[in-house]
């Protein structure tokens, strides 16, 4: 099977009340740790590369390292989907190079200037078969060239959705309810709280619409634990509950991003090694235990809070 475009990944998703797992690749052992759990477990998935990503590993690695994994793995559907791009151009290159999914964000935009330059995205894109998504409302946090300010955060508006998708021809969008970027999304002492009020109200207008979550990370405690003992300064890192996302799932979402969730994993394992074994200097001794981590994760994202498992 080569790539897939997410289409029939939502369709799917929405009539059967799960999500997509879209998981940030950055290098070999991330994209291997992915792929073999979603393998084992018959689950369609989404890699995803940021600005960050491209900027870190080049484009043609990335895109060959999915080319890898779906050699390896054919009979399993993968899409590759740029996250974030910040502009017609950066789509248009992710376009030419072989990606089935972009996303748009002009979400920091005026609504008509974001109605505007992702139309000319979407134009573009479909003309050669790609699909897209874009974002109403953004979300606080940081995350590679993503850095918003709590203060200049904002929840979408749900009178706006129905506009901008009938004018703008996107096929998924995100939006804000309360998630955040990067692996401090909460203060301590605060009960996490998504806006399903919000969803509804978006699901309401755009039936059968596939919607997406940003910033979705859990940030598991135990790597968390991890990595502050064995040097790392995580203090007060909180992600959002994972019942909530499973909630999430049952309804209009069909994709959950979660990008932190395998950092934490990777440097906990990482870490830990290098801790215990000081005397190692082979990458492949302590990258390896990341990669199982990472693989971990995914698994239990996969079926404990995705529901994609046995889906593919």
């Amino acid at each position: 099977m080569a790539l897939v475009t997410t289409t029939e990944m939502f369709k799917k998703a929405y009539e059967g009340g799960y999500a997509i797992g879209a998981f940030n690749v950055n290098n070999m052992e991330i994209v291997q740790g992915i792929t073999e759990a979603a393998h084992e477990l018959n689950s369609p998935i989404i890699l995803q590369a940021s600005a960050g990503a491209r900027k870190y590993a080049n484009s043609v690695y990335l895109v060959k390292l999915v080319e890898a994994a779906i050699e390896l793995y054919p009979e399993l559907p993968i899409a590759l989907h740029l996250d974030h791009g910040a502009d017609f151009q950066t789509c248009k290159d992710c376009v030419d190079s072989g990606f089935t999914s972009v996303m748009i964000d002009a979400s920091s935009k005026p609504f008509e200037e974001n109605i505007e330059i992702t139309k000319k995205v979407v134009d573009y894109a479909h003309a050669h078969g790609v699909v897209v998504e874009a974002e109403l409302g953004t979300l606080a946090g940081i995350e590679d060239d993503v850095k918003v300010e709590e203060g200049a955060s904002s929840y979408t508006n749900p009178e706006d959705v129905q506009e901008f998708v009938n004018s703008t021809g996107v096929d998924s969008l995100a939006i804000a309810i309360g998630t955040s970027h990067g692996a401090y999304k909460f203060k301590p002492g605060t009960d996490p709280k998504l806006r399903f009020d919000i969803l509804e109200e978006v699901e309401k207008r755009l039936p059968g619409f596939p919607i997406v979550l940003h910033g979705s990370s859990s940030v598991p405690q135990e790597y968390v634990k991890i990595i502050n003992s064995n040097g790392g300064a995580l203090k007060d890192a909180i992600g959002v509950p994972e019942d909530q996302l499973r909630k999430a799932a049952s309804m209009a979402v069909c994709k959950i991003n979660i990008d932190s969730d395998l950092r934490l994993g990777m440097t906990a394992g990482i870490r830990q090694t290098m801790a215990e074994q000081p005397d190692l200097f082979d990458p492949r001794g302590y990258l390896k235990v990341g990669r199982q981590n990472v693989k971990d994760i995914v698994a239990h994202k996969i079926k404990d809070v995705l529901g994609s498992d046995n889906k593919a």
